[in-house]
């Protein structure tokens, strides 16, 4: 009998993050199991070592393609593409090898999903750093997609079951921000929210918000100009569209007003803007999901905690939402 169950690909992440324990902790849950097939993309010796630490009593299985894993809870199926030493790698501590091995877990899941070998991706937590440091000049994971995936337009989501948030830019310093904006660029995020709302969410009319830059939303033009200049022009060529977008509303009051359900999603001209207020609400099953490629990809909504790593205390709530998500979505 033919499996309904997609195959979603969960790549390891830095090697030395948290990333090995929280898939161990997730994948001890048999409700996972009945949405989807996981395959570990990553180290099936640091999975060994996270298992320790997790005092986990899961069964590890290296797996050598998607179509041999077993996919029944007990029991780990791992594409293994790197052979990492324990002996010679310490939690917290990435190497040039940690970095390339991290790399290289995500662009094989890449392209098995390309080529429609696994029906998602969902990815564990990369430093920036680390990746910089083997040699990859990337910003983080959603510039790296985008490239390997030859996709232009791209955004970020955060998704939690009471608050979507979608980045108009993402990984800039703040002083860049009202340089990098632009009515195209705004008018595009409001397109790809809407997009994958209706196509990945269920929304037949996404309701959107729009929040300004400056503080409230530029007082008329005495804290700034861009909402009028830019902003809004975008807010009105989007609705001459059809698309039902509102603003520019101040920021420090429409997260409140999506939160209570009046919006489906907030657009965030930056990075912080549009985080801050996420993560005070879903700090524990948030899910990061990047828009407008041709792949299905979610990710945790946090980062390696070198800090606790090896320590086996890690919280997989976000990892867990984030499987239960690219398997909702792929189904």
């Amino acid at each position: 009998m033919s499996d309904y169950r997609p195959i979603i690909g969960i790549t390891m992440g830095d090697p030395v993050g948290i990333g090995p324990e929280i898939i161990l902790l997730s994948l001890c849950n048999p409700s996972i199991y009945e949405v989807c097939r996981p395959l570990v993309i990553g180290d099936f010796r640091t999975l060994g070592a996270a298992k320790k630490c997790t005092l986990s009593r899961l069964q590890l299985e290296s797996v050598k393609d998607p179509d041999a894993g077993t996919y029944k809870c007990g029991l780990v199926d791992i594409l293994n593409l790197s052979e990492l030493d324990p002996d010679k790698t310490s939690w917290g501590n990435p190497t040039i090898q940690t970095g390339r091995a991290m790399v290289r877990y995500i662009t094989t899941a890449v392209n098995l999903a390309t080529r429609g070998r696994i029906a998602a991706i969902t990815t564990c937590p990369i430093n920036k750093t680390a990746m910089q440091i083997a040699g990859f000049r990337y910003n983080g994971h959603t510039e790296l997609l985008a490239e390997r995936t030859k996709t232009d337009d791209f955004a970020m989501m955060l998704a939690g079951n009471r608050l979507r948030v979608v980045l108009v830019t993402i990984h800039v310093p703040l002083k860049d921000v009202p340089t990098i904006l632009s009515k195209q660029k705004i008018l595009h995020t409001i397109r790809l929210a809407s997009q994958a709302l209706y196509e990945r969410f269920g929304i037949k009319t996404p309701r959107i918000a729009v929040a300004g830059l400056n503080p409230h939303a530029g007082e008329g033009g005495m804290f700034g100009d861009e909402e009028k200049n830019i902003i809004a022009p975008a807010i009105h060529d989007a609705r001459s569209e059809g698309f039902d977008a509102a603003g520019p509303f101040p920021p420090d009051t429409i997260f409140y007003h999506a939160f209570k359900g009046r919006y489906d999603v907030v657009i965030s001209m930056y990075h912080d803007q549009g985080l801050i207020p996420f993560k005070l609400i879903h700090f524990r099953d948030g899910v990061n999901t990047t828009l407008g490629l041709p792949i299905i990809r979610t990710s945790v909504d946090h980062g390696t905690a070198y800090d606790i790593a090896g320590s086996g205390i890690a919280d997989p709530g976000s990892l867990i939402a984030a499987i239960n998500m690219a398997a909702k979505q792929a189904a």
